[in-house]
């Protein structure tokens, strides 16, 4: 029996294959109605909200396909793996003030989902120059981005 440290290590994992099959256990496990950690309810949550994915989250196969951007194909893992991102960062108010953003940028798209949605493209952007750079996320460069986000959306209203 796997433990829940080993199974959340998964997710961790730099193996896209790991990372991927965890997210395949956690839509089983919540389709089949099992108990779950709580780093599986949330893959499930996102999970979820995508019934775009769901069929494709019901196939081992999922597992090795390679998502070519090039070829206009989105990458589910990826997009959820965003989803997950955010959630925890909202969680945790870190960077300090993501919190109230998202909040606002809610209120002002009409839910947390297409808030988080418009906030991708910013957390994108910073994980894409940390890795260009070969750095951590600049969480400033973020947080202005986010800032901008909400006064984008915020004053359509």
């Amino acid at each position: 029996m796997t433990s829940a440290k080993s199974r959340a290590d998964n997710v961790f994992s730099q193996d896209r294959n790991q990372i991927r099959r965890f997210y395949l256990e956690s839509w089983r496990k919540a389709r089949e109605r099992l108990p779950m950690e709580p780093l599986e309810q949330l893959v499930a949550d996102v999970v979820a909200e995508h019934p775009e994915y769901h069929a494709l989250l019901e196939n081992e196969a999922a597992v090795g396909y390679d998502f070519r951007g090039e070829l206009g194909q989105t990458n589910p893992f990826l997009h959820m793996g965003m989803h997950i991102a955010l959630r925890e960062q909202i969680s945790t108010n870190r960077p300090p003030g993501v919190r109230a953003i998202h909040k606002r940028v809610a209120r002002a798209l009409g839910s947390q989902a297409e808030a988080e949605h418009a906030m991708m493209d910013c957390l994108a952007e910073a994980l894409w120059t940390a890795q260009q750079t070969g750095g951590a996320p600049d969480e400033q460069r973020y947080l202005q981005a986010l800032k901008e986000l909400e006064r984008r959306v915020t004053s359509k209203r």
